[in-house]
């Protein structure tokens, strides 16, 4: 849809740009890709505005006007970690059960002249995208919706990768490498079980992404624990137990949502976060009490937490690349009158590995995991295999290095300037 008809004429119709759920060291090079793209199209698009905080900005009309940032800050944000825009995490009620936060949301779109709807996130995100083009089309308001990916889990299907994997799995390599050396210099006297907590609740792909790291099985990391296979406590403190006996030491990487044999967490709190997720307490140091209690062993943990999607420093190039594309072909996509879809990564080969942008109706990816392949988990449950380091590899490769003065990385801050409101009315979160 490149404009309506209004008054006799066709009008130029505005995009809105939002980023959702947890940031990434890439997904404002995904913003980046949007906005450049609908500048180049300023023929077909008004203006770019984005939401303050995500979905947020639409539903309290708090709309950030893109237009004024120069060409050069917005060519930064491809080096710029977190969101430049603000994210948040917030789920939209059930469409069937409340429709009062969808219709704002077309309230808000009509107000402001918007006709292009581009949301960047994960599963959760990409199920908006798909409820709000059902929306408008109930409403029959002009509307093209395109989601972007975005995750650090890599769960999304259909998509090769997910943008914001690469660059996480390239932080949590090196992390468990550089540790493994530490851990290794000190053994005889201090640590002899380094524990690394990752991020992944439901599925290993960062996990998975520590076992880069070592070659053969003496060279750290010596266990993976992932959410694909049930924790049992006695094969894990057998395989630690064998591997300090034999190397002098123990890496370990664990994802946050490893699962005891009956389904529940091995840290679940009990409590649940914005979106209705178990929040989780921390795999890492529960695993390290076992070890203290069981086997007597010097230990140390550490959670990668916020650092492993925040290091833009050590970002992959082909992540960056990726993430930049799958936001330019989005605006393509939508001006082709593609609706209700989302970008994807395609893996055209691995050897050389080479990819291309595809797309995916909404319906295929919104609220679906994809879970690290079995055949990817060695037959122990503690490593990875041929097949996944074949996989893993490429997403890993290529530096993408920020610009730094003073010896720090340097970043951009947007101006943010908002957009006037034109609604008389507030909507209360």
């Amino acid at each position: 849809m490149a404009g309506v008809v209004g008054e006799g004429i066709m009008a130029r119709m505005n995009a809105f740009y939002a980023q959702s759920g947890g940031v990434t060291a890439v997904i404002n090079a995904s913003a980046c890709g949007v906005i450049e793209a609908a500048r180049k199209h300023g023929d077909l698009i008004g203006k770019l505005y984005a939401g303050r905080h995500g979905i947020l900005g639409a539903l309290t009309e708090d709309l950030i006007d893109t237009s004024w940032e120069s060409a050069e800050d917005i060519r930064a944000l491809r080096h710029t970690p977190g969101g430049a825009f603000g994210s948040a995490r917030y789920k939209l009620k059930d469409l069937e059960k409340n429709r009062a936060e969808y219709e704002r949301l077309i309230e808000v779109f009509r107000a402001h002249r918007i006709g292009y709807f581009f949301y960047n996130g994960g599963g959760d995100s990409q199920d908006t995208t798909l409820k709000v083009s059902q929306m408008a089309r109930q409403m029959g308001y002009p509307l093209v919706c395109v989601g972007i990916p975005k995750t650090v889990d890599n769960d999304l299907p259909v998509t090769d990768c997910c943008p914001g994997f690469g660059s996480v799995a390239k932080y949590v390599a090196t992390s468990i490498r550089e540790a493994a050396f530490d851990v290794a210099s000190m053994a005889r006297t201090s640590t002899r079980v380094f524990i690394l907590e990752v991020m992944g609740r439901h599925a290993g792909w960062i996990t998975a992404a520590c076992g880069l790291a070592g070659h053969h099985r003496d060279e750290a990391p010596h266990l993976l624990l992932f959410p694909e296979v049930p924790f049992q406590k006695q094969a894990f403190l057998e395989k630690v137990s064998e591997t300090v006996a034999r190397v002098g030491y123990c890496v370990v990487g664990v994802s946050e949502g490893v699962r005891r044999p009956d389904g529940t967490f091995l840290s679940e709190t009990g409590l649940k976060d914005a979106f209705g997720h178990a929040q989780l307490g921390g795999a890492g140091p529960l695993l390290a009490q076992m070890v203290r209690d069981e086997l007597g062993l010097k230990y140390h943990w550490a959670v990668a937490d916020y650092l492993q999607r925040s290091a833009r420093h050590l970002a992959s190039r082909v992540d960056v690349a990726q993430a930049y594309a799958v936001g330019r072909a989005a605006v393509e996509f939508a001006l082709k009158g593609h609706n209700a879809v989302m970008t994807t990564v395609l893996r055209v080969s691995d050897q050389p590995y080479r990819w291309k942008v595809g797309r995916v109706a909404l319906e295929e990816v919104a609220n679906r995991e994809r879970m690290l392949p079995r055949d990817f988990i060695t037959a122990d449950g503690f490593g990875i295999t041929a097949r996944c380091r074949n996989y893993l590899q490429p997403l890993v490769a290529g530096e993408a290095f920020p610009p730094f003065e003073g010896g720090l990385p340097q970043y951009v801050t947007l101006r943010n300037r908002a957009v006037p409101k034109k609604l008389g009315t507030e909507f209360k979160i």
